[in-house]
């Protein structure tokens, strides 16, 4: 039987902003990627979703960004592999701590938007980021896209790395995610977001952008909790695959 961890990304608003829909989502996810105040997120929200996520037995992890409110951490940016290795340090022990306030330690790290995107054909970058995953502490599990120079990093770091899939972004022929600039990017259709889950745990596979179809092995499946009807989405995605015979459950559980 086919075992998944379904994660989101969480703790986007920040100020008077609110952004995403995180305790609506909370209950169908099995893990929380907590933006740590670069891209988006305040030391408020920080606490209130790492609070939401331990009462609903949510696994927390960091998920850093650029320093890009405006952009939401999806333009690029170019720094050099040290600058990115402290950045992504210095979030990473901001939500820690507020973790360890609220009884809970980090499992995991998932970069956000560009940093994440860059990382996935930048070794440097790749690299400057496991570096600082590693640093802070070698336990913490490094989401990566399968393929990736950031998985390959993670490994070549000493980490745990989670293959991760994506249940509403289309897929180029070369495994790489679509630029959420280009049209269709991003799939809103909640049925067709579930067949593709679906699909990519229990077959193995996905239909590009070119109408390849490509082999995929993942540990965790990432939604967005800033998408339009990210609450609906989530439900159903989590039934669908329950319904398929999928066990749900985060990947902070499984043994190393």
């Amino acid at each position: 039987m086919a075992t998944i961890d379904l994660n989101c990304d969480l703790g986007e608003s920040f100020g008077a902003y609110t952004i995403g829909a995180d305790e609506a989502v909370m209950g169908s996810i099995t893990s929380a990627n907590v933006a740590c105040g670069y891209h988006g997120g305040d030391p408020g929200v920080m606490r209130r979703t790492v609070r939401l996520a331990r009462e609903a037995g949510v696994a927390v992890g960091a998920h850093p960004g650029f320093p890009d409110l405006v952009g939401f951490g999806r333009r690029e940016m170019r720094m050099t592999p040290q600058d990115v290795e402290d950045m992504v340090l210095y979030q990473i022990g901001a939500l820690a701590g507020i973790a360890q306030s609220e009884g809970v330690r980090l499992s995991h790290v998932k970069a956000h938007g560009a940093l994440y995107n860059m990382a996935v054909k930048d070794a440097g970058m790749a690299a400057a980021i496991a570096r600082a995953a590693a640093a802070f502490d070698p336990r913490l599990i490094f989401f990566a896209l399968p393929g990736s120079e950031l998985a390959r990093a993670g490994t070549a770091a000493g980490l745990q790395v989670a293959l991760e899939g994506f249940a509403d972004r289309a897929y180029e022929p070369d495994g790489s995610l679509t630029p959420r600039s280009r049209a269709g990017a991003v799939i809103h259709g909640v049925d067709e977001v579930v067949a593709r889950a679906v699909r990519m745990i229990v077959d193995g596979t996905v239909v590009t952008t070119g109408q390849t179809t490509l082999s995929v092995r993942i540990d965790t499946l990432c939604t967005h909790g800033d998408t339009p009807g990210a609450q609906a989405l989530t439900r159903a995605l989590r039934s669908g695959l329950v319904q398929a015979g999928v066990t749900v459950g985060p990947i902070a559980s499984r043994t190393r």
